[in-house]
């Protein structure tokens, strides 16, 4: 293929990706030119007071403290879920005798959580970094219990004639080969950890975006509502676009492989 069929195939892609969000924004952007109603200000002056906020600094600060309760608790889950999930996957006793607490324990939505949360631990970060947590940590740990049970027993058999040490095994064997089905579920667990960012931010916050779109409602400055729900948006999908991009590094050999299966199907 040559550099010009190349470049016209990234255009194609380009336009094929960006062509609908475009038309939408755009399609926004003048139905609300001529907007008079309280409730949904024009674009142009929703994103001049998000430009306004983030340059005079305020909306960055709760932008920053927002992101890093986000990744802790992401982080926390992600940890907890794996480890935990490597372990009930593996080992068929401790599943049977965890699975009735597990389904009780995430049947509770994070969200009714969220204010008792907030009493018993008070304000700050620590209840939003274990309501963001606590929301993660089901996806992570189903989706890798998941993993393990789904991978194939002449492998597990292998590894374990072979005598292979626990610890080896499980990073090796158990993790490796659950490692697209756990990658699943912290994409799943990112979506969660934005939803409930904003939301432990609606009570006992002092700053966070959470604070920041709820006071501007309780205000009924609705542009700056506005504003810190675009942010919001904008945030959710670069991260959803970055960690697309660390799901194609980890699992380079994964969609090499089933590229390759898909090739020889056909």
């Amino acid at each position: 293929m040559s550099a010009r069929d190349t470049s016209q195939s990234r255009i194609r892609a380009i336009i094929a990706l960006w062509w609908l969000p475009v038309v939408l924004v755009a399609a926004w952007w003048f139905f609300s030119a001529s907007s008079q109603s309280f409730y949904f200000p024009p674009l142009e002056k929703i994103l001049a007071v998000l430009l306004r906020d983030l340059v005079s600094g305020s909306l960055l600060v709760d932008l920053f403290i927002s992101v890093g309760n986000m990744l802790a608790g992401l982080g926390f889950a992600i940890l907890f879920g794996v480890l935990f999930g490597l372990a009930i996957g593996e080992y068929g006793a401790v599943r049977r005798a965890t699975t009735p607490t597990l389904n009780f324990l995430r049947a509770i939505p994070p969200a009714a959580i969220v204010p008792i949360v907030i009493i018993a631990m008070g304000i700050g970060s620590a209840p939003k970094i274990f309501i963001i947590a606590l929301a993660c940590f089901w996806p992570v740990l189903l989706n890798t219990i998941d993993g393990v049970r789904g991978i194939p027993a002449p492998l597990i058999d292998t590894a374990r004639a072979f005598r292979i040490p626990v610890g080896l095994r499980f990073r090796r064997v158990l993790l490796m080969a659950a490692l697209p089905q756990i990658m699943a579920g912290i994409r799943v667990a990112v979506a969660v950890a934005l939803v409930l960012m904003v939301i432990s931010e609606f009570f006992g916050a002092s700053a966070g975006l959470g604070f920041y779109i709820n006071e501007s409602k309780q205000r009924f400055a609705m542009p700056e509502t506005w504003a810190g729900t675009v942010l919001v948006g904008i945030l959710g999908y670069l991260m959803s676009a970055l960690f697309l991009r660390i799901e194609r590094w980890m699992l380079g050999w994964y969609f090499l492989e089933a590229g390759s299966s898909a090739k020889t199907a056909r």
